[in-house]
């Protein structure tokens, strides 16, 4: 059972305080080190040709004429660096089977995607290295592009790597039956008052972080510094000198000032893999920055899934099973994690209630458009899409409000901790409270009132109402957990405090940020654990040189395991400053009590070391106990014993336009379960941003190609990311369940608003809709196909107008 707190559990100043990010000073006075600021000593400009086919045979490449171009110091094909580019890593092979083709940095002999790289040329200035790929002489002979997804699985098809034999990456399942967890969705089936199957269809969806991809490569004798605008420099390192043939500890990689990344910067990249090679090939630094259409076509994208759902249930409401069928899209190659990511949602299926059977089953397909990759809650959104929209569904079916189907099968407060059908055991949580708060937040019993209405009178602006409730797994994760699932690292993070002899400190941390605000969040941390003044604090990260051992940012992972970490370290600093101090005072260290920053007797508070003499007297090192080392430095590596279990309640209004198809958002409200609160600023921004991501999948964004295999959304004047003016003031709130699996209570937070944001909206306008007999509009929603819907069911029965 978890109790729920309306306010942070600490009372401390700085747990719980909407401090300023830190951060934000040089961010905003244009003293920035983005990548592509960065100017080397004799430093070239990378141009990279990419195909323009979808799926081809390269039969012939002539980088000849490119080579004398002015300006120009080099010109690759593939060919040239097929004997050393090796393959990009794949780290989540989920299956023994699972069919890896390969992926070289530089096409050799076959393109996969429009988009693919096929030659590179370096020069003086960005502009000759552009104007040289125009001398590049290349021959294509066309392949058939694969794109449907089921066709490409069907008999006969089409194959992208022919040498595979198969578009069939692998195949992943997950039956509650056979692992012990829950009961047969056969037997469910068989034994179903109520069924209801729909197919939903996950959109492909380009990361739009503000900072291109950039990276600069400087190599000194048998060495490289790699700066890179990545999510995981520590995991970069490793990478690129396994796939290369770099030593290690010859590798420094380091990620400045990191512009966003969404999951967008979570993989190794083709591009960073040619600027190396030729860096050494030059022996001069060289860099590659993207244009955005280079990103939008070449970097990988997120989504792209085919859901068919099958939900059984009581004629009363009880759901009984879930049976989910997944068709989810690798595109060419395997990135990083790429076939991991839809596998990460097989757990997250069941959501927040309590299905007695259940059964996930998934198939990674290979088509000839862009990679997909990790973006923003990866699997997870598409998982919680996927309940949300069929419990609205069964609903219907059920004439049940969905509001009181959702609590008539979800986990009660009493129940925690809980073990789910999927085998996941949430430790905390109280979906009725945050559920309480929010329909007050929205207002729900009079946007209720005011759907009766328009509906009664047939107004031509229908209103309708969403709601989507969530839970996820993030803070990734227990390293044994992501073992037994064939992932290739683990899910520990490292923290190390050094104290200086003025008492300030120094924290650095294997996390390495790129927006969240972790800087501020950390210092926070040390300041109410170590009782130092906040400003005394710096938090260093994003250097494999200065921060060696860390596993990166992702997956809401920063605060609940590598804040965890910064504590331990904390921790060990305080007990080492507790020997010193009892040797000070001439007392025994069991007596010491350590508070704001100062050791004080019990039972004598007149007495007292403050923190800052401790660190003085370690400098000097003339009278500390016998036998002890001058230093309180300590690190610590905290590798979490379960994943943490935010969870949260959206509701959304939004008026459908009948008449036109436009879709306006009325009301957003959400009230999220984070577990103990550190910054509720960084919280704010954290889940407004999220909230857009996650509307835009709803209503905006969409990968396109057309039938020869080309994006035809490759600018932001075709993919439509939204703006403020498209979004509405957004109403959230927060419970407090403390996780209780680590010991600051947290739970992430990053990918929260992103994951419960598309279904309420969906559902939103799909319950505007139902009166004509629509049962879903594929995203985005945008105004032609709700108009279109609209159009095809309006002879429908029950439509109103």
């Amino acid at each position: 059972m978890t109790a729920v707190d309306d306010q942070p559990t600490s009372t401390t100043s700085e747990i719980g305080a909407s401090r300023t990010r830190k951060e934000d000073r040089h961010l905003v006075t244009g003293r920035t080190t983005w990548v592509d600021n960065m100017i080397l000593p004799g430093m070239v400009h990378l141009a990279i040709l990419r195909s323009p086919m979808a799926h081809a045979k390269i039969t012939s490449i002539d980088v000849g004429d490119a080579r004398t171009a002015p300006g120009v110091l080099g010109a690759w094909s593939g060919k040239d660096f097929a004997d050393v580019q090796g393959d990009l890593p794949c780290a989540w092979p989920v299956t023994p089977d699972m069919v890896n083709p390969g992926a070289p940095s530089l096409a050799v002999d076959q393109v996969n995607f429009a988009g693919d790289a096929v030659a590179v040329v370096a020069a003086r200035t960005p502009g000759e290295a552009v104007d040289a790929l125009e001398e590049i002489d290349v021959d294509y002979e066309p392949l058939p592009p694969v794109l449907d997804l089921e066709a490409a699985l069907a008999d006969g098809a089409d194959l992208v790597h022919e040498s595979a034999g198969t578009n069939k990456s692998y195949t992943w399942e997950l039956d509650s039956a056979a692992a012990g967890s829950g009961g047969s969705v056969e037997d469910a089936a068989r034994d179903a008052e109520v069924t209801v199957k729909r197919r939903f269809v996950q959109q492909r969806l380009s990361p739009g972080f503000m900072e291109p991809r950039s990276v600069v490569v400087q190599p000194a004798d048998d060495a490289i510094t790699v700066w890179s605008s990545t999510q995981i420099p520590h995991i970069l390192r490793t990478m690129l000198g396994l796939t290369l043939g770099i030593p290690e500890h010859k590798v420094r990689v380091v990620a400045p000032d990191v512009g966003g990344g969404f999951g967008g910067k979570i993989t190794i990249t083709p591009e960073e893999v040619i600027t190396t090679l030729v860096a050494r090939a030059l022996g001069r630094p060289a860099k590659y920055t993207e244009s955005r259409s280079e990103s939008m076509a070449a970097a990988h994208h997120g989504r792209g899934q085919i859901q068919d759902l099958t939900i059984t249930a009581t004629r009363d409401g009880k759901v009984t099973g879930l049976d989910v069928h997944l068709i989810a899209d690798m595109g060419a190659y395997l990135r990083l994690l790429t076939p991991g990511v839809p596998v990460l949602g097989a757990f997250m299926f069941p959501g927040i209630y309590k299905f007695p059977a259940y059964r996930f089953r998934c198939d990674g397909v290979f088509t000839t458009k862009v990679p997909t990759d990790a973006y923003r809650g990866a699997g997870r959104p598409e998982a919680t899409f996927g309940v949300e929209r069929i419990m609205d569904e069964l609903a219907a079916e059920l004439e049940m409000d969905p509001l009181e189907l959702r609590r008539k099968n979800w986990i009660t407060h009493e129940e925690f901790p809980f073990t789910t059908v999927a085998g996941l055991t949430y430790d905390s949580g109280n979906y009725e409270a945050a559920t309480e708060k929010a329909l007050e937040l929205a207002g729900w019993e009079e946007l209720k009132a005011e759907q009766a209405r328009r509906r009664e009178s047939n107004d031509p602006v229908q209103l309708g109402l969403g709601i989507s409730t969530f839970t996820e797994m993030c803070g990734l994760a227990p390293s044994r957990v992501l073992g037994s699932l064939d992932y290739g690292a683990g899910g520990w993070e490292s923290a190390s405090v050094r104290v200086l002899p003025t008492g300030k400190v120094e924290v650095v941390t294997g996390i390495s940020p790129h927006g969240q605000g972790h800087v501020t969040g950390f210092s926070q941390i040390v300041a109410d654990r170590l009782g130092v003044p906040f400003d005394d604090i710096e938090i260093i990260h994003g250097d494999t040189e200065s921060s060696p051992k860390g596993l990166d940012t992702y997956g809401s992972r920063s605060l609940t395991v590598g804040g965890v970490a910064v504590v331990q370290a904390v921790d060990k600093v305080i007990e080492k400053a507790r020997r010193i101090a009892a040797h000070m005072m001439e007392a025994n260290e069991d007596d010491l009590e350590y508070a704001d920053g100062k050791f004080t007797v019990a039972g004598a508070p007149g007495s007292s070391v403050p923190f800052g003499d401790i660190a003085f007297a370690v400098f000097t090192g003339h009278d500390l106990p016998d036998g002890m080392e001058p230093t309180l430095n300590s690190e610590a590596t905290y590798d979490p014993g379960n994943f943490s279990f935010p969870h949260g309640t959206h509701l959304c209004a939004v008026e459908v336009d009948t008449e036109t198809g436009h879709v306006a958002l009325r009301t957003y409200a959400c009230v999220d379960d984070i577990g103990t609160a550190i910054n509720p600023m960084l919280i704010d921004g954290q889940v407004h941003g999220g909230l857009a991501q996650g509307i835009a999948q709803a209503l905006f964004e969409e990968a396109i190609y057309d039938d020869d295999g080309n994006l035809v959304t490759g600018t932001f004047v075709d993919y439509t990311l939204p703006s403020a003016a498209d979004l509405p003031s957004f109403r959230t709130g927060r419970t407090v369940t403390p996780s209780t699996d680590n010991p600051l209570g947290v739970k992430g937070v990053g990918e929260a608003g992103t994951i419960a944001s598309t279904p309420a909206v969906v559902n939103a306008v799909v319950d505007a809709l139902r009166p004509w007999g629509i049962t879903d509009i594929t995203m985005p929603c945008t105004p032609e196909r709700v108009w279109r819907a609209i159009q095809d069911h309006a002879g429908s029965e029950g439509a109103v107008r």
